[in-house]
């Protein structure tokens, strides 16, 4: 137990970490390079590293068959707009900054839940919801006021708002056990959409460039199967803070890489944002346990290790 309590948070923080390098590496070549293709190469690389896996260990990430086809077909098609709506959007915008932005992601998925999931939303939760998104616009107002990309911004909400979509999905899939599902069937719907327009607005890169759109594939492998596998050793509740690690990470390279050092406001946007998350997710969890005391009130407490502690987290948090 104490493994996986260790386990399921290193290996969320890794996945964090990939998929910020995913995003780096995506606006270091967007200026250049069709979005077709940058996201066509990113899948072939997926594909190809999934294949390779499963060659040396057959089964790797569980069976490909699924019960569910009609969610991952929809799953699928709402990632290849997610991905379009991020690339286009850093493309414009810091990383720092079109990580605020994502961070709404949580509360979009709060406000999905009594439609998708039929969970209950505590009214707390969305009053944290509306401090969460004010956060937002305390970073990005002074950008907007002096000339800013208001366009990015908003390809950033509707990639955000198409992963809360995707996570909502997700939980939906949460029965089916394992990441290779997940990895193949949403890898290989993105590349049916995206070749055709690669290959018709192909720009040929140089060595260079073409291995950094190839690690792309690597980042997005990587951090898909490391946060998959973290959500199967640790629950949703103990793992929702570690996420927020993406903030720091991406200031550091914005200024690493672009010189872009983080304003006030972007701080301060960022404190709030990410204040609101944690109290959204505490009176969510606060909610769900008084809701279980209320259906069973005769019941004794439950001992270490019975269970319900993590059923609670499941059934309390956001995915």
């Amino acid at each position: 137990m104490e493994e996986c309590r260790v386990k399921g948070p290193a290996m969320l923080l890794a996945g964090t970490v990939s998929f910020s390098l995913l995003d780096a590496t995506t606006k270091l070549v967007s200026a250049h390079y069709p979005l077709a293709q940058a996201i066509g190469i990113r899948w072939v690389v997926v594909l190809l590293l999934f294949g390779a896996l499963r060659a040396v260990a057959p089964g790797a990430g569980g069976p490909l068959r699924t019960a569910l086809p009609g969610l991952h077909l929809l799953r699928s098609a709402v990632m290849v707009v997610s991905a379009a709506g991020f690339f286009m959007g850093f493309r414009r915008v810091p990383l720092a900054e079109g990580y605020l932005v994502f961070f709404t992601a949580p509360f979009m998925v709060l406000a999905l839940s009594p439609l998708l999931l039929k969970e209950k939303v505590p009214a707390a939760a969305w009053f944290w919801s509306a401090v969460g998104f004010g956060g937002v616009l305390v970073s990005v107002a002074q950008k907007l006021g002096d000339g800013g990309s208001i366009v990015g911004y908003l390809f950033i909400l509707m990639g955000t708002a198409c992963f809360a979509v995707t996570q909502a999905l997700n939980r939906m899939l949460r029965a089916e056990a394992g990441w290779a599902r997940l990895l193949f069937w949403g890898a290989l719907f993105g590349l049916l959409v995206y070749g055709p327009v690669a290959a018709v607005q192909w720009v040929p890169p140089s060595a260079g460039e073409f291995a950094l759109l190839a690690v792309a594939g690597i980042f997005a492998s990587g951090g898909v199967v490391l946060s998959a596998t973290a959500y199967q050793v640790s629950d949703p509740a103990r793992l929702g803070p570690y996420g927020f690690a993406a903030l720091p990470i991406s200031v550091l390279l914005d200024w690493a890489i672009w010189g872009t050092a983080p304003t006030l406001a972007t701080l301060a946007g960022g404190c709030i944002v990410v204040f609101a998350c944690v109290m959204s997710e505490r009176a969510r969890r606060r909610a769900a346990l008084q809701g279980m005391l209320a259906g069973n009130t005769c019941a004794p407490s439950a001992p270490k290790g019975s269970g319900v502690t993590e059923r609670t987290a499941e059934s309390g948090s956001a995915p």
